[in-house]
C-alpha cells in the first residue's frame, strides 16, 4: 500500500512521567513491522524540529509497526545507538522532545503505528503507557551496545566513533542485516554516561520483529542536517536506498546521487531534511537527475563542482585563435595538456574545453545581409561529438552581426541538445543595422540576453539535460546594456560573464574590477589569456594566484 505524506509542522505538549506498562510479556507477543512507499513520486520531509521530523520520516515509510524506538533529543550517544537498534529490528526511531515526556506528536504516531513495545535508548521520561489499545510495554536501556543487544537479541558489529558531525554519514551506512554498534567518539568503548540513570531492565526484552518488505524502489535524499537523523534511521530500517547530498538540495550537484537515481529508477523519492524546505523545482531537477546524463567530469551541476579551460577558435584555421591551428585530435590533447596544470592548483575537478566560433564575425554583408557567416550544423558536428566523447566540454560562440542573438542560437539546437555543450554570446561583434565589424564596438539591450536565457533553460529542463553554460562575453560596461536587469533566477543554467579584454595585466585586472562592480548574482566568471597580446601571457600559476576570485572558465586565444 501507498499513500500521501503531510510533513509535520506542529508545536509539542509535553505530558507527565510515569512507569513501564504492565502488558503481556513482550516476548509471547506477535511483532511486526509494515513498510510503504508514499503515494507521490516525491515526498518532502523538510521539519526543522528533530521530533517532528522523525515522526514525519515514520509516517512517510512505515503503515504499522508494533515495536518502536525512542532515543531523547540532544543525547547524542542515544541517538546514535537506538540508529543501530531501529536499523537492526526493522522499525521506526522517535525522538522525545529535549523537556522530556512523549509529546503529542510522538503519542500519537505511535498510537498510528500500533505500538505496543517501545524500546526507550538513554536517560529519558519515557511515559509512552497510553495506548487505545492498552498499555504500552516500555524496555528502558542504557545506550549502551550491550545493554541494546541484551533487550534486543541483536549482534552489533563494532563501529568506529562517530564524529560530532558524522552522525548521519554513519547512521545513512546501517546494514539492516548487520547493524553496527554506533557512539559517539567522546563516548569510550560501548559504555555510556547514561548507564547509571537509565539501566536496562532485566526481564524486559523486545520481541523479535518480523520485518516489513524493504522499500527498493525508494530512495531517500538526505541533505544530512542534523535533525533528520532519525528519519535516516527510519528509511534504513524500512529497507530504502539513503542518498546523501553533502548539504546540497539539488540532486544535480552530486555525481554519486545522479548515477544512484539514474541506475535504480525509483519510483519514488523522500527529499529528507530541513535545508529542502523552499526549494524551487526539486520536482523536474529529479527528473534531470533520473533521465539525464552527467557533464564531463561528473554531476549536472557545472560550478563549482568544475574549473573549466579553453582553446579559443573556429576548426580549420589558425587565423581566429589555437583551437583551429591543429587537426581534431590533435586538438583534443592540447586541451587536455592546457587544463592539466591547473587541476594541482584548485580544489575543483579540471575539465578540458572548447570555446567554437560557430558564427564569424564578417567584413562583408553576405546573402543574408547580416555580417555574419554562420557554420553548418554538420561541419562542427564531428568536432562537438568528438569533443564529447574526449571528456572535453564545447562552448558554442555566436558572432552575429546584424542579426539577433536567439535567431542565430537556434540554429545550433541540435548541438545544443548534447549534454556537453553550451553557448555564448559575444556583443562585441552584435551591430546595429547602420555599424560594421571593426569599426564600432556592439553591444546588447538586455531584453535580447534574457530571450537566450529562457529559450535555452526552457530547452535544458525540457530535454532533461545536465546544467547549460551561457557564456556572456564583456570587456566594457556598455557592451550589455541594463546588465543588472540579466535574468539570473534558472538553475537550468550557469551564466557567466567571460572578461576577454587584451592588453597589459594591470589593464585587465582594472577591467576585471569594474566589471564585478554592480553584477547580478548569481553569477560565474571567465577569463582569457591571449598568448600573443597579452604583456605578459599569464601562467597557470600566475592565473590562479593573480586573479581573484579565482575564474571558473579560463580560456586561451
Amino acid at each position: 500500500m501507498r499513500k500521501a505524506v503531510v510533513p509535520v509542522l506542529v508545536g509539542l505538549l509535553v505530558v507527565a512521567t510515569g512507569c513501564t506498562g504492565g502488558g503481556a510479556d513482550p516476548a509471547q507477543q506477535r511483532a511486526e513491522s509494515v513498510t510503504s512507499a508514499p503515494d507521490t513520486a516525491l515526498t518532502l520531509v523538510a521539519d526543522a524540529d528533530p521530533v517532528a521530523s522523525a515522526v514525519s520520516a515514520s509516517r512517510a515509510l512505515f503503515d504499522r509497526s508494533t515495536v518502536a524506538v525512542v532515543a531523547r533529543d540532544g543525547d547524542d550517544a542515544a541517538a546514535l545507538l537506538g540508529s543501530s537498534a531501529a536499523v537492526g529490528l526493522g522499525v521506526p526511531l522517535l525522538v522525545e522532545p529535549t523537556g522530556g515526556g512523549a509529546g503529542d506528536v510522538v503519542g500519537a504516531e505511535l498510537d498510528r503505528l500500533g505500538a505496543t513495545v517501545v524500546l526507550v535508548v538513554g536517560d529519558t521520561g519515557a511515559a509512552m503507557t497510553s495506548s487505545p489499545e492498552g498499555a504500552r510495554e516500555v524496555v528502558p536501556v542504557a545506550a549502551d551496545a550491550a545493554a541494546v543487544e541484551a533487550a534486543t537479541g541483536l549482534d552489533l558489529a563494532d563501529a568506529d566513533p562517530v564524529p560530532a558531525d558524522g552522525g548521519p554519514v554513519a547512521v545513512s551506512a546501517l546494514d539492516p542485516q548487520n547493524p553496527a554498534a554506533l557512539r559517539p567518539v567522546d563516548v569510550g568503548g560501548s559504555g555510556s554516561s547514561t548507564a547509571e540513570d537509565s539501566p536496562a531492565d532485566g526481564d524486559a526484552t523486545v520481541p523479535q520483529v518480523d520485518r516489513g518488505d524493504p522499500l527498493t524502489g525508494t530512495v531517500v535524499l538526505a541533505s544530512g542536517s542534523p535533525e533528520s537523523l532519525a528519519g535516516i534511521a527510519t528509511a534504513r530500517a524500512a529497507g530504502a536506498d539513503v542518498r546523501l547530498t553533502g548539504g546540497q538540495t539539488d540532486p544535480r550537484g552530486s555525481a554519486d546521487v545522479v548515477t544512484a537515481l539514474s541506475q535504480n529508477r525509483p519510483d519514488t523519492v523522500v527529499a529528507l531534511g530541513a535545508d529542502f524546505a523552499g526549494v524551487q523545482g526539486l520536482d523536474w531537477k529529479l527528473r534531470t537527475a533520473v533521465e539525464g546524463p552527467q557533464l564531463p567530469g561528473g554531476g549536472q551541476l557545472l560550478f563549482p563542482q568544475h574549473m573549466m579551460v579553453a582553446l579559443y577558435g573556429t576548426p580549420g584555421t589558425g587565423a581566429l585563435g589555437v583551437l583551429g591551428e591543429q587537426g581534431l585530435p590533435e586538438s583534443i590533447q592540447r586541451a587536455r595538456d592546457t587544463a592539466a596544470p591547473y587541476q594541482e592548483l584548485v580544489d575543483a575537478t579540471v575539465v578540458p574545453a572548447f570555446e567554437i566560433i560557430a558564427t564569424v564575425a564578417s567584413s562583408a554583408a553576405g546573402a543574408d545581409g547580416d555580417y555574419s557567416a554562420e557554420s553548418d550544423v554538420e561541419t562542427l558536428r564531428p568536432w562537438v561529438e568528438a569533443a564529447g566523447e574526449a571528456g572535453v566540454f564545447v562552448v558554442l560562440d555566436l558572432q552575429p552581426g546584424r542579426t539577433d542573438f536567439l535567431t542565430q542560437a537556434r540554429l545550433y539546437q541540435p548541438l545544443l541538445e548534447l549534454p556537453h555543450v553550451g553557448l555564448a554570446l559575444d556583443p562585441e561583434w552584435r551591430l546595429r543595422p547602420d555599424q560594421v565589424h571593426l569599426t564600432q564596438i556592439g553591444q546588447v539591450g538586455i531584453e535580447e540576453v534574457n530571450q537566450v536565457v529562457t529559450w535555452l533553460a526552457d530547452l535544458t529542463r525540457d530535454r532533461a539535460l545536465p546544467q547549460k553554460l551561457l557564456v556572456l562575453h564583456q570587456f566594457q560596461v556598455r557592451m550589455i546594456v541594463d546588465r543588472e536587469r540579466l535574468d539570473t533566477s534558472r538553475d537550468e543554467l550557469a551564466i557567466m560573464v567571460h572578461v576577454d579584454g587584451q592588453g597589459t595585466q594591470p589593464m585587465k585586472q582594472d577591467t576585471w574590477r569594474v566589471l564585478h562592480q554592480d553584477a547580478p548574482a548569481p553569477l560565474s566568471w571567465g577569463w582569457k589569456n591571449f598568448y600573443d597580446e597579452d604583456s605578459p601571457t599569464l601562467t597557470p600559476d600566475q592565473t590562479i594566484a593573480g586573479v581573484q576570485p579565482t575564474p571558473q572558465l579560463i580560456t586561451y586565444q
